[in-house]
């Protein structure tokens, strides 16, 4: 009997604006095709979608979930999916991403950590939502896309009020799951995506030191196991990825702050200003200070983009 396919994974990079760090994708070229994709996907970004036409199927790791039009869908990052359309149709979406950290920090007044989603007690039936049975998600989803749509007077204000009462009340709907999914998602997930906790590492502690022995431990892997698996799911090496997390931070802090060069490679996770210097040119094609220069003289908000994004082409 034939050994069954592992699907690939592909790692799908976002990169936010600076000044109001919500992205939206909208309109017409968010239309999903009735293609069913042999490659799943993951982003760097909590993931929100409103489908407003036709139907289909999200695909979690081999767990078929059919949506309709009026459903929302709510994926953390990290988890590997995809989409498809029913035969013949092509389903209309809207998808906001954002960072719940660093978009709400202020507004929680307990540890950040207890209002994560827990990857592994997420399942594709917890992902999906309708609007029959949560009325309240859909219209919060919907108006925030609107607010951003719109830009009207205050539409940051308002949108992030909308923005924080929709997650607040998606992740009530989810924390009401957790334990009942939590034994079955740990074992449909952890085997084809075991990188996963090195990620979140990653992405909560990139400003201090960080080992591939470290990360590979969280993983419950040898070293030599989880280099070749995290290379074959990013297509970078560990360090390369924490390199270019710390430059993206790097670069929101030089847009955004007037901290000089040297702090921020300190806050960033760098241990000199010369590796700082090196690894930043090396990413960006130019110096730090070139690069904050030339951001700041931008009419639009930079956007701190390292990786390629592939987007749904």
């Amino acid at each position: 009997m034939p050994r069954k396919k592992k699907p690939v994974i592909e790692y799908r990079h976002y990169s936010l604006p600076i000044d109001f760090p919500v992205l939206l994708l909208s309109g017409e070229r968010w239309k999903i095709s009735d293609t069913r994709s042999e490659h799943l996907h993951f982003h760097n970004h909590l993931e929100i979608g409103i489908c407003y036409s036709d139907s289909g199927i999200m695909e979690f790791q081999g767990e078929p979930v059919p949506f309709t039009a009026g459903d929302v869908t709510f994926i953390p990052r990290y988890l590997p999916h995809t989409t498809y359309s029913s035969p013949d149709t092509a389903s209309l979406w809207s998808y906001l991403f954002f960072s719940p950290e660093e978009l709400f920090q202020h507004s929680f007044k307990s540890v950040f950590s207890s209002f994560e989603p827990d990857l592994w007690a997420v399942t594709g039936k917890n992902c999906i939502l309708n609007k029959e049975q949560y009325p309240k998600v859909y219209t919060l989803a919907t108006s925030v896309v609107e607010e951003l749509k719109q830009q009207k007077p205050y539409y940051q204000e308002n949108a992030y009020g909308l923005l924080l009462s929709l997650y607040i009340e998606l992740l009530r709907i989810h924390s009401t799951n957790e334990m009942l999914a939590e034994h079955e998602a740990e074992h449909s997930l952890r085997g084809d995506f075991v990188i996963s906790p090195a990620l979140e590492y990653i992405t909560k502690n990139y400003m201090t030191s960080i080992t591939i022995d470290s990360l590979a431990g969280l993983c419950h892997l040898s070293t030599t196991h989880f280099r070749r698996k995290f290379h074959e799911i990013m297509g970078a090496a560990p360090l390369e990825f924490l390199s270019r997390t710390r430059i993206e931070q790097a670069c929101k802090q030089l847009k955004s702050t007037d901290d000089s060069i040297l702090s921020i490679s300190g806050q960033v996770g760098f241990h000199s200003i010369s590796s700082f210097n090196r690894c930043f040119s090396r990413l960006m094609g130019e110096s730090p200070k070139q690069w904050r220069k030339g951001a700041q003289a931008e009419a639009q908000p930079a956007k701190a983009s390292i990786l390629e994004f592939t987007g749904w082409v």
